[in-house]
């Protein structure tokens, strides 16, 4: 992201990468760019395995619990949800840009709700402010449980990242798998592969990244078209069942760790 600068910080962190690699046994990537990047590193592929994060698929069960939706939010409005760290590699200013499209196209009935901490969350609530986008929400973070919730009385999970060719198939993001175990269609803005498989599985939308009027379009869609949304909710929820249920995956990884013993 071009936060570390110093050449010899960086060389000393590549250092550390590479010896990391060579010295252990097997090697796990979370996605598949982790994985190709370790590859690059000069590891044999029948060393690594890809194992990403996953499904708690009985705490963000559907219908498990309560629905919440903040004050203000009426049962008829489309609230689309953020839950994670508000940090630099989040890119949540491209919320903002497209709050501020969808304010220009009084699309009042369409609320986008923050939920929980991070270095520019001030900034990001003092330009709502400033800007006087009231379609914007800030909830302090909260327990599992109750993010839960949250996610099950919203309508779209959002999920966003800086618009960082690294970030593209280089990260696996908690909130996606919560939003999918929760049956939520998900809203991304930046390619690779949460949105090769977005489309591929018909869970959400992906709009290009840097762009606010077609992520402001992609909410409007989502929002005139509910049928589409209870469709895509169940293909979510099939997704994380299939894919990415926990305790599936932690029977892999220890079966991987296993392995490297013998």
């Amino acid at each position: 992201m071009g936060v570390v600068k110093n050449p010899l910080v960086l060389k000393a962190m590549d250092v550390l990468e590479w010896l990391s690699y060579h010295s252990a046994r097997k090697c796990i990537g979370l996605s598949p760019g982790i994985v190709e990047g370790i590859k690059r590193r000069g590891i044999p592929a029948e060393k690594i395995a890809m194992i990403p994060n996953g499904c708690d698929l009985d705490i963000f069960a559907p219908k498990a619990g309560e629905a919440l939706r903040p004050q203000g939010v009426g049962e008829n409005e489309f609230l689309a949800i953020f839950s994670g760290a508000h940090g630099i590699a989040n890119g949540l200013d491209a919320v903002l840009d497209a709050a501020g499209e969808l304010k220009k196209r009084q699309r009042f009935d369409i609320k986008l709700l923050f939920v929980g901490d991070g270095k520019l969350k001030p900034a990001l609530k003092h330009r709502a402010e400033t800007e006087g986008l009231n379609n914007c929400m800030f909830l302090d973070p909260v327990p599992k449980m109750a993010l839960a919730s949250y996610q099950r009385g919203a309508d779209v999970g959002l999920m966003i990242l800086a618009n960082v060719p690294a970030f593209y198939y280089g990260t696996s993001p908690n909130k996606f798998f919560d939003y999918i175990a929760t049956g939520l269609p998900v809203l991304n803005n930046y390619p690779g592969w949460l949105a090769d498989m977005i489309r591929q599985y018909r869970c959400g939308l992906a709009v290009p990244p840097s762009d606010p009027a077609a992520f402001a379009e992609g909410l409007e869609y989502m929002a005139d078209h509910r049928s589409e949304l209870i469709e895509m909710g169940k293909h979510a929820r099939h997704l994380a069942e299939q894919e990415f249920d926990r305790r599936i995956l932690a029977e892999k990884f220890v079966a991987w760790l296993e392995g490297s013993i013998i």
